[in-house]
């Protein structure tokens, strides 16, 4: 990874990897006694301190806008002074009680970490350094300490009350009361959570496979309960899960998820309460998609397995953080497919990878899945860290196989449980347990960079052989110029291009040098080469296939990953060959099309993602330069082309026997897809017709994935049923805060070259606020990755996205900046538009009080 930029240094000093050393002083035990008001809460922590081995440096307890009130040491007089942010006292011994008191005000902390209020509720968002908002303390990962909790709180406007483990006592005390909570399971200070508000519950219970009763809680407010049950099933079923595939059984009494509004991420895996944003627990048919349901499941079963990887065994420092996040999404991701179909979730994973991870690969926060600096962590929660790490633990599961892969990661818990582990720990305990060495994979958690390999197909019909040549290379990127080759796992077969059968077997190549050549025999009719097979590696691959090979491959390739990629890679090269300005003949990709809609053997869930074409950015990541504007135009024709073509065939999906709005199967969820798939390309044809079948939809959905299927079709058409849809729409809705996020974000993502002046009047409306994470994303979020509008070539979208940035920085960095990448990429545009990106750029990092999140993105996307 790139050095921190010199004009970030100055200010703020580079955390870097090579630099870690253990604790001074341990902290194995820690009370904390809260008196909670949402704008005076007292809070005092008495800390048992251990010096960590032979030295005589002070206790340094880390702070963050905290004002100590009282120190004390031994119940005496401290020998203290504030340095910075910190508090550094001097204790004689080898250990003592450390006593401080600190006062918050929760309803001033815009920032949304440490504690704060929410809608009423107040709660804790401590990850990655919130808790040193709370009180002083050694704030990182690899101090772990047994917590014990008092909370006291005026009865009436905080009823619950709610801290990690179990609940050992409550009681009354005039119109407050006091619950105390006590966390037998060692923790990291990032993983302490508390909840006080007016909340009911969704109330359940789960036997593990010890015959262990766990009471299980989701808490919400009262009118949300019929919402829960969705979220409710997720976490019985992820727990049956996690103990029938990896053995890891739930180990306290009680398991708490709590819902709030405002929240910078998705979730947190506090131990035994989980807090999450509300948009991944509420759910029912009304007011959330398909898409929702799907993604409730997987972000609950993501925090939940958090309580093995991530919680009884953590990470040692943050440059560790995918040993949990990496391992923990490869963990959902499989819990998902197994609860639907494995060839769709395979698709769905790699196209976010492609979407999110492989443009942050190429950019200049390029960095690998063990960053080696940072100067605000919370900007290394990425797609590299979670995404391209799940990735990597998918191929050490590949290439060990399912046994062995258990047998290693059985091996990992054991050793590891209740400690604070790396990356290397987890790749040392595979190895011990399956004897297999997989040190040349390390490079993956050290070089940053998306490989890409070259394949080569010869056949010689006369000695009955079939030669294939392949080549890896890793791009530069940022403080990396000079690129290792690394090992890359390719499942990979033969198909035959008459028959349309599997000629050869599937087998395992690992690329492991520059270049490698494989030898196939007794090759008697002419192959076709299926390569990265359920996509083994995550890596880009040229393959030189032809048109007539792609389509043949689309038809009958016996892996649902490589049929899918072969349409896909049909797709791409007809509309690249537009977008550079060619000619093209639509008729291969039509007829593939055509092919996979009309085929009794795919389910419709399949159907949708095979027929969906690549995204504009995707189309984009493919060329030289990016061109927004011919892009755009290419991928419209090609839309249009295909609904003049199968208009029977997309009419047949749209009018195909619906289900029943609250039916989840996978029959009924792919067939809503389809639908709207389907709906979208037939307005592109025929946008009069579109616009009177997305109304009717719209009018007669009992659902919320129809009726968001209908309105995202209308947004970008210049149609009356627009604007009259989009206003029934906010009126049914405007009462729930989840829904309303939608309608902001349709329209952000609208295919209209009116859209940035839509967005800039949307930030004006009254419903719109930065305060509220989901509500930022939805509208500023999305317009940023509406490739076409976005990049308008005005630079009014470039304005915008700079002026909201500015705005949000001074309320909530963390969530400011995460926006900023999309303006990071200004090199990957021609001239006129990259010097537009550039000076916005330049204009955010001249704030005089920009913070050091927004800061280190900005000026990384400036070197």
């Amino acid at each position: 990874m790139a050095d921190i930029p010199a004009s970030v240094a100055p200010a703020h000093n580079a955390i870097r990897r090579e630099d870690y050393s253990a604790p001074d002083w341990l902290v194995p035990e820690i009370s904390l006694d809260f008196t909670l008001d949402p704008k005076r809460t007292r809070a005092r922590s008495t800390l048992t301190v251990v010096r960590n081995g032979a030295h005589d440096r002070p206790l340094r307890l880390d702070g963050d806008e905290l004002t100590a009130l009282d120190v004390t040491v031994d119940g005496g007089e401290a020998r203290w002074s504030m340095d910075g942010a910190a508090v550094v006292v001097e204790v004689d011994g080898n250990s003592a009680k450390v006593e401080i008191l600190v006062e918050l005000d929760p309803a001033a902390n815009s920032k949304l970490t440490g504690l704060y209020a929410s809608g009423g509720i107040l709660c804790t968002q401590c990850e990655s350094e919130g808790f040193r908002r709370i009180t002083f303390f050694p704030d990182r990962p690899d101090v772990l300490s047994r917590y014990r909790v008092r909370m006291t709180a005026d009865a009436s406007r905080f009823p619950v009350l709610l801290a990690n483990g179990n609940l050992i006592a409550s009681g009354a005390e005039g119109a407050s009361h006091w619950a105390e909570w006590e966390d037998p399971f060692p923790k990291p200070s990032y993983l302490f959570a508390m909840v006080a508000g007016d909340l009911a519950a969704n109330r359940d219970h789960f036997t593990t496979m010890s015959g262990r009763k766990v009471d299980l809680a989701i808490w919400v407010r009262e009118a949300d309960l019929a919402k829960t049950a969705h979220a409710m099933a997720s976490l019985k079923a992820a727990m049956a899960w996690d103990e029938r595939v990896y053995g890891r059984e739930y180990d306290l009494d009680l398991f708490n998820i709590v819902a709030v509004d405002d929240f910078n991420f998705g979730a947190m895996e506090n131990k035994g309460l989980n807090i999450f944003n509300s948009r991944y627990v509420l759910a029912d048919a009304d007011t959330a998609t398909d898409g929702d349901f799907d993604a409730i499941a997987g972000v609950v079963a993501h925090e939940y397995f958090h309580n093995w990887s991530g919680d009884r065994v953590t990470c040692r420092d943050w440059f560790q953080l995918s040993l949990k996040e990496g391992f923990t999404v490869f963990r959902d991701q499989s819990f998902s497919a197994d609860q639907g179909s494995h060839a769709v979730k395979r698709i769905e994973d790699v196209r976010l990878l492609r979407a999110a991870q492989f443009p942050e690969d190429s950019g200049p926060l390029a960095h690998p899945v063990r960053p080696e600096s940072y100067i605000e962590i919370s900007n290394f929660y990425t797609a590299t860290v979670y995404n391209k790490g799940a990735e990597l633990i998918r191929m050490f599961a590949t290439v060990l196989g399912p046994e062995k892969f258990r047998a290693g990661t059985d091996l990992y818990f054991e050793r590891h449980d209740g400690t604070a582990a790396t990356c290397d720990d987890f790749v040392t305990a595979l190895e011990d347990a399956s004897g297999v060495d997989l040190s040349a994979f390390r490079i993956w958690y050290s070089q940053a960079g998306t490989p890409r390999v070259t394949a080569r197909l010869t056949h010689d019909a006369a000695t009955r052989t079939a030669r294939l040549d392949l080549a890896q290379s890793v791009p530069p990127t940022a403080g990396q110029p000079d690129k290792q080759p690394m090992p890359i796992p390719l499942r990979t077969a033969l198909i035959g291009a008459s028959s349309g059968a599997e000629i050869t077997e599937e087998r395992l190549i690992l690329l492991d040098l520059p270049s490698h050549s494989i030898l196939f025999e007794n090759i008697d009719e002419p192959p076709l080469l299926s390569i990265n097979r359920n996509f083994s590696a995550p890596v880009i691959i040229d393959a030189a296939r032809r048109l007539g090979e792609l389509e043949r491959l689309a038809e009958c390739d016996s892996d649902p990953f490589a049929r899918y990629e072969a349409i896909q890679d049909l797709m791409l090269a007809a509309l690249i060959s537009a977008a550079r300005g060619q000619s093209i003949d639509t008729t291969p990709v039509v007829a593939a099309i055509g092919n996979m809609l009309r085929s009794d053997s795919l389910d419709p869930a399949y159907k949708s993602e095979a027929i969906l074409l690549p995204s504009e950015s995707v189309i984009g990541d493919r060329m030289e330069l990016v061109d927004p504007d011919a892009i755009h135009g290419a991928r419209e024709q090609l839309r249009a082309a295909i609904g003049r073509a199968l208009s029977s065939e997309l009419g047949s999906a749209l009018f195909a026997d619906g289900f029943a709005g609250d039916d989840l199967s996978p029959d009924a969820k792919g067939g809503r897809r389809l639908r709207s798939i389907a709906l979208g390309l037939i307005a592109a044809a025929d946008p009069s017709r579109g616009a009177e079948l997305a109304k009717a939809q719209f009018d007669a959905a009992d659902n919320m994935t129809d009726r968001q299927g209908a309105l995202a079709a209308l947004v970008s058409l210049d149609a009356e049923q627009r604007s009259t849809a989009l206003d029934a729409f906010y009126d049914r809705y405007q009462g729930d805060a989840l829904v309303l996020d939608k309608w902001f974000g349709l329209q952000a993502a609208a295919q209209r070259a009116d859209t940035p002046q839509a967005v800039e009047a949307l930030a004006l409306h009254k419903d719109f606020t930065l305060t509220n994470p989901n509500r930022l994303r939805a509208l500023v979020g999305s317009f940023a990755m509406n490739q076409w509008a976005f990049h308008d070539a005005s630079g009014r979208g470039y304005r915008f996205l700079a002026d909201m940035i500015i705005a949000a920085d001074r309320i909530n960095p963390q969530t400011a900046a995460k926006l900023v990448p999309p303006l990071g990429r200004w090199r990957r545009f021609k001239p006129n538009r990259a010097a537009l990106m550039r000076a916005e750029l330049e204009r955010i990092v001249s704030v005089a009080s920009v913070s050091k999140d927004v800061l280190e993105q900005v000026s990384k996307s400036l070197v």
